[in-house]
């Protein structure tokens, strides 16, 4: 029988790449539910090529226009975030792809744990906001989590057939972004279409914009401690331009692992749907000969200063880790409404990380409270710097 996929965040970057995957393997994969925000066109659009049981939208204001477009088909149609609880959480559901951006994909998640789902887990933000829940709740339940980040997945298969081997430390690798050899003076001006151009990956706004500014490495890093069990001083980031390399194991023993690959994201997201398994693909290949060169640098987080806020974060543990990713999103969201510069984003993680109450260890309640405060916060320390 072939496996039927809940997709949590279909008409962003990983759904739609997860489609494409989807498609690729008729006999394989079917679509039981598409689950979306606010892209009603595109929406329609996937729920009439693959025709799926139910499609939620996250956004009420689009639910009328999805149904009308839907009118004639078999197709469900739902919105509010209940609506996607209860999409992931079905019975007539085997694996959820929680590939939606920021912390909305939290509580689909955990229910979707509950629910004791297989998840090819994309929403990095789940693991960041709520690492300690998450992984209380997988001990509690059948569910099991396969990393879809190229730097996760990469750490995942390295790991394979290394039970009770110890682990020295992990090296996740990040691609610099686009503005890898700017100086602080020039990055102070740039405009959000410049950073919107990554020189490597396709992803959506806020995953190119958090590249940039070395803050999505920083959520995966607090991601691959959870994923991983891994205390933070075994977690160290390196620069890698050519983002060939997706990361590398070191074992106790002085061997070291590294998974590599062209960069792109649907083949980690084929191997999250088939492990251990591997299916043929014709995706790209790498190709050593067109790679000769592969360069190695450290972060200058004096630049990049999100990339420490992160580790800070990290080693404070409880509610920090929520409250970074809370201000984060609120500053992205700021940058690219030109509402801040570029290098004041860190600004605004950092007085909220300075000026929000610390909770040692927050159930799930503690963290919505937490997240909304955070968002509070920071958004009044960007109106002061606007006055």
């Amino acid at each position: 029988m072939p496996q039927r996929i809940a997709l949590l965040g279909s008409t962003g970057s990983i759904g739609t790449q997860s489609l494409d995957i989807i498609s690729r393997y008729p006999d394989e994969f079917v679509v039981e539910a598409l689950i979306a925000g606010n892209n009603v066109d595109l929406l329609t659009q996937q729920a009439l090529q693959f025709l799926p049981d139910t499609v939620v939208i996250g956004n009420e204001s689009g639910y009328r226009k999805l149904k009308e477009n839907l009118r004639g088909t078999k197709i469900r149609v739902y919105t509010g975030s209940d609506a996607s609880c209860q999409a992931v959480s079905s019975d007539t559901v085997d694996v959820v792809i929680a590939s939606v951006v920021g912390y909305s994909g939290l509580r689909p998640t955990i229910e979707a744990i509950k629910a004791g789902k297989k998840i090819a887990l994309a929403n990095k933000e789940t693991l960041v906001v709520a690492g300690e829940l998450i992984g209380n709740l997988l001990k509690e339940t059948s569910s099991i989590i396969i990393p879809v980040d190229s730097e996760h997945s990469a750490i995942f298969q390295c790991l394979a057939g290394e039970s009770g081997n110890p682990v020295e430390k992990i090296t996740l690798t990040a691609s610099g972004g686009p503005f890898l050899n700017w100086t602080s003076e020039r990055l102070s001006n740039v405009k959000p279409h410049e950073a919107l151009k990554h020189p490597n990956w396709n992803m959506g706004n806020k995953v190119t914009i958090d590249s940039a500014s070395m803050m999505n490495k920083g959520l995966e890093v607090i991601e691959a401690k959870w994923l991983f069990d891994l205390a933070p001083d075994q977690i160290e980031v390196i620069i890698h331009p050519q983002s060939i390399i997706h990361s590398f194991v070191h074992f106790a023993d002085g061997s070291v692992k590294a998974q590599l690959g062209v960069p792109d994201m649907r083949v980690p997201i084929l191997y999250a749907l088939t492990c251990p398994g591997r299916f043929v693909s014709d995706l790209p290949r790498l190709d050593f000969r067109k790679h000769s060169t592969m360069t190695f640098i450290q972060p200058d987080t004096d630049k990049f200063r999100n990339l420490n806020l992160a580790f800070r974060a990290m080693r404070k543990g409880g509610n920090m880790p929520c409250i970074m990713n809370a201000a984060n999103e609120i500053a992205v969201d700021a940058f690219l409404n030109e509402k801040i510069g570029f290098m004041e984003m860190p600004d605004v993680v950092e007085f909220t990380m300075d000026n929000s109450a610390y909770v040692i260890s927050p159930g799930l309640e503690s963290l919505e409270l937490s997240d909304a405060e955070a968002r509070e916060t920071a958004l009044n320390y960007i109106n002061k710097l606007k006055q």
